[in-house]
Order: structure tokens, then sequence, then C-alpha cells
């Protein structure tokens, strides 16, 4: 399933946790290991640019973080970052550079590589969003299924089990959701893919296409 490997999803260039993809070849491997590794990196962050705001809270000076956001650990908020008016991080989250957190965004168990937003209402749990991708107002990633078994990642003919109960969505750089989507669980959405407005998304999502609806994805250059 190769538009689902790491390599063809994301810049590792694009984020402050590179290292915790080194050795893996599918990005929702990596998501049992986060904590841990925001943990480690962590303490090896400068203290002139990072300050600690609580157990395994490590958030850069130049970042802006409104009063009001909760923000709980272990969590990494990266240079030039903003996270506005009650956003809700829960934990286990590496915020990057230049990415914006909005207005009641709820954030558990993730990497924001450098410049993503998530500006409006947005809950990511349990999911990887590549370099400068971009949820619309209302998108959200469903990370455990209704009947709470194991999420399996389909395309077309093949399959594979993550043995994750919890698996919410990769985004691979560049990616734009529109508004009020919902990205069920296990979905991949390769790099340079438009997600239609309230659209409902599952599975792999080959990069450079358009979802309008379920069983019509467009090449962009066939528009």
């Amino acid at each position: 399933m190769e538009s689902a490997k790491i390599a063809n999803l994301y810049d590792l260039t694009k984020t402050i946790a590179a290292d915790v993809f080194e050795g893996k070849e599918y990005p929702w491997e990596v998501l049992p290991e986060i904590g841990a590794f925001i943990v480690k990196l962590g303490e090896s962050l400068d203290p002139e640019k990072y300050e600690k705001r609580g157990e395994n809270i490590w958030v850069a000076k130049s970042a802006k973080v409104f009063e009001s956001a909760y923000l709980n650990g272990p969590l990494i908020i990266d240079e030039e970052a903003e996270v506005r008016h009650c956003a809700f991080i829960r934990g286990n989250a590496i915020v990057g550079k230049n990415c914006v957190v909005g207005n009641s965004t709820e954030l558990k168990n993730v990497i924001l590589f450098d410049n993503v937003q998530v500006p409006h209402y947005n809950y990511v749990g349990d999911s990887i969003l590549g370099y400068k991708s971009h949820m619309g107002a209302g998108s959200i990633t469903s990370n455990v299924k209704s009947d709470k078994t194991l999420v399996v990642v389909k395309d077309g003919e093949d399959h594979i089990e993550t043995g994750l109960k919890k698996f919410g969505a990769m985004l691979g750089d560049f990616v734009e959701v529109g508004c009020n989507s919902v990205l069920n669980p296990g979905s991949v959405i390769g790099r340079h893919s438009n997600i239609y407005p309230t659209s409902c998304v599952r599975g792999v999502i080959h990069e450079n296409s358009i979802f309008k609806k379920s069983g019509e994805v467009v090449r962009k250059e066939e528009k």
C-alpha cells in the first residue's frame, strides 16, 4: 500500500518530531509512541527558546497561547504557533511551528507538522497532519469505530490490520479538508488532495485527488 507509507505522505524536515518516524513504514505506527517521545524530546529542548509550563509541557517562547486555552501534557508547542481562545489540548500532542489551533478545537494524541491549521471547532484525535494541511471549520477526525473493533486501513482490495482501536486520520502534506467533513477511522489522505465540504471519508485517498463524495474521487489533472 504505497500511498499510505510515510515516505509518500510527509516531508520529515517539516516537523520537530521527525525522529519518532525513524524505522517505521506507516505513520500510524507512531501513535502509541507519541507521549513517551514528547517527554524525551522535551527534556532536550533549548531553555532559551522553550519554557516548561507544567508537568511535561513545553511551550516555545515565541508561541502565542491564549489564557483561556487548556494545556495538558505531554505537550510541545513549537515556535511561532498560535493556540487560540478555549482550545482544548488533552495531551500527547505536538503542535508544530507556525501552526494555528483555533477556538474550541480539541487535540489528543496527535502530531501537527509545521504550518498546519485547525482553526475552527475541529476535533483531531489519534491523527497525524502533514505540512501545511488545513481542516475547514467543523471538520473532525473520528478515531473509534462504532463497533469498537480494531481499525483496518483499506485501499481498494488492499487491507492493512493496524492493531489499533483508536486511529483517526493521516493527512499528507498540503491536504485541504472542507468544512463539516468527517474523516472516519483509518482514513489516509494523500499529499495535495482536497476533500469537498460535508464529506464522509473512509479509506485511502491517493495524492493529488479531489474527493467529491463516496465513489466520486478524481485526479486533479482530470477535473
